[in-house]
């Protein structure tokens, strides 16, 4: 029973500080948070210490703990790391997964990870996120797999600034031109593709974290999330639509 008190306190946490409900840097207010989630003070530490673990949460001994912070530099290693991660998945897939895995990866793309409009933010983001961690699972290397969710994770937030600002315009192109190359297992094609698809720029973004903080302190009760994504007009590109825009 403690165990899922434990549990259940971790998962409300984690949902608020991936969306950064919890302002960047900000002490935890150890009495508060128990109070808002009905906890008694011992599941919200080890709740709280797991997030350490996890680099959402900072202890700072004699000071406490802390909301994980939001800064370009920070963001930026993570997408690098990002990087790195998605290129390997796609090399060791290329080499041993099934055709059956790959079909059926891209049979799930076709079937509903390619049109976007009209969903949320947040489940556009989730959709994306499902076929790299699909690719990631064909690779038959859990470690890597586990590692990409955790990233994944952790730069959720500035995934949904950069798809409210219409960074979507090329995805959908870019999954085709990675599934043909894996199902071709043209495994340096995949490579250039994924590269292109993920890579970003330190100019990016810092500018993707000035609009995040940006959101959090001029609207802070706003869901980014759920923005629902609309399409440009005369380009096609998905872009979010504000709350009474039509």
């Amino acid at each position: 029973m403690a165990d899922g008190r434990v549990d259940d306190t971790y998962l409300k946490l984690k949902a608020q500080l991936l969306a950064y409900r919890l302002r960047p840097g900000d002490r935890l207010n150890e009495t508060a948070l128990a109070q808002a989630l009905d906890v008694s003070r011992t599941p919200l530490r080890e709740a709280l210490n797991r997030l350490v673990s996890e680099d959402l949460v900072v202890f700072q001994p004699g000071a406490g703990f802390f909301a994980r912070g939001l800064d370009a530099r920070a963001v930026f290693d993570l997408y690098e790391l990002r990087l790195v991660l998605e290129c390997a998945a796609c090399a060791l897939a290329c080499a041993r997964a099934s055709d059956a895995a790959l079909a059926a990866l891209a049979a799930d793309l076709e079937a509903r990870g390619l049109d976007v409009a009209g969903l949320t933010v947040g489940e556009a983001c989730a959709r994306d996120e499902a076929f790299h961690l699909g690719i990631a699972k064909a690779s038959g290397n859990a470690a890597l797999e586990a590692q990409l969710r955790r990233v994944g994770e952790q730069i959720r937030y500035i995934r949904w600034v950069s798809l409210s600002m219409g960074a979507l315009r090329h995805s959908k192109d870019e999954h085709r031109a990675i599934m043909a190359a894996l199902v071709a297992r043209d495994a340096a094609r995949a490579d250039a593709v994924m590269r292109a698809h993920v890579g970003k720029r330190m100019d990016e973004v810092t500018g993707f974290v000035r609009q995040g903080i940006s959101a959090l302190y001029m609207d802070p009760d706003a869901d980014l999330s759920g923005e629902v994504l609309g399409v440009a007009p005369g380009d096609g590109r998905p872009v979010a639509v504000k709350e009474g825009q039509t």
